[in-house]
């Protein structure tokens, strides 16, 4: 897995993109929330869940279908993340969806169950770029964990980087055009 000091790279790019009015810093938290929730399942292994079970890490909490269903039960705080339901089902949906298909891009474990709880069969993709990172904070904090940190920031944190900032700049191109539209003396 990429730390979890990484996945919120993906709705902090969404947020930078998107701009404040869109994503409040409320829904950006909450989308942070949702991009780190997945791994929650490690508190299983206390319980003796085997890595491989259904709710085993990287089991049904990292798939789609519950990625869906989370978003859709956090839609219902749009009054308190002050965004629109259809706004926060997707900033949810993708921030919690993007820890799979980050987590697939790792070098480590036994894959995603993608299919989950359809079917417990684990997936990697052929490309894994993304050093995976020690479920061990102690050993997080070592050399192991240099070498995750510059593999996340070389893969997950410039490309996402680079998201937010070309949607920054496309913002700003469309609000001037659309004051150079309103004043065409400018």
């Amino acid at each position: 897995m990429p730390s979890i000091f990484t996945h919120p790279a993906v709705p902090l790019a969404i947020a930078t993109a998107a701009g404040s009015r869109k994503v409040p810093l409320r829904l950006f938290l909450a989308g942070a929330l949702f991009a780190i929730l997945p791994d929650a399942d490690v508190l299983g292994f206390g319980f003796g869940i085997p890595y491989e079970h259904l709710l085993g890490h990287r089991g049904f909490f990292h798939s789609p279908v519950f990625a869906l269903g989370a978003a859709l039960t956090g839609a219902f705080a749009y009054r308190a993340l002050r965004s629109s339901y259809k706004s926060i089902f997707i900033i949810l949906f993708i921030s919690m969806l993007s820890h799979g298909i980050l987590d697939a891009a790792t070098s480590g474990g036994l894959g995603i169950a993608f299919l989950s709880p359809f079917s417990n069969e684990r997936f990697y993709f052929p490309w894994q770029p993304i050093q995976v990172s020690p479920i061990s904070l102690e050993r997080f904090f070592g050399s192991r964990g240099l070498i995750v940190v510059q593999s996340e920031l070389m893969w997950v944190w410039v490309p996402f980087m680079l998201i937010g900032i070309i949607g920054v700049l496309v913002r700003h191109r469309a609000a001037s055009n659309q004051v150079a539209n309103q004043n065409p003396n400018i």
